[in-house]
């Protein structure tokens, strides 16, 4: 295979990985979806810890019942 072909190859190969964005906006993507997924966490750690408060206080006022 002639490396002209095989160049031609590859770069299809890599526009198609790359969804036909150039390396720019494939980086951009990226760091957008990164962002996201930050997000995503940041958020399930704030519903994480409110559900533990929550349990905390059922805890605190089951022990307090039974003390009495």
């Amino acid at each position: 295979m002639p490396d002209k072909d095989l160049d031609e190859k590859v770069e299809r190969m890599l526009s198609a990985a790359m969804g036909g964005l150039t390396p720019h906006e494939a980086l951009l993507k990226a760091s957008l979806d990164e962002a996201a997924k930050v997000a995503e966490r940041a958020a399930a750690k704030e519903k994480n810890r409110e559900r533990a408060l929550r349990l905390l206080a059922e805890l605190d006022k089951a022990q307090g019942k039974s003390k009495s």
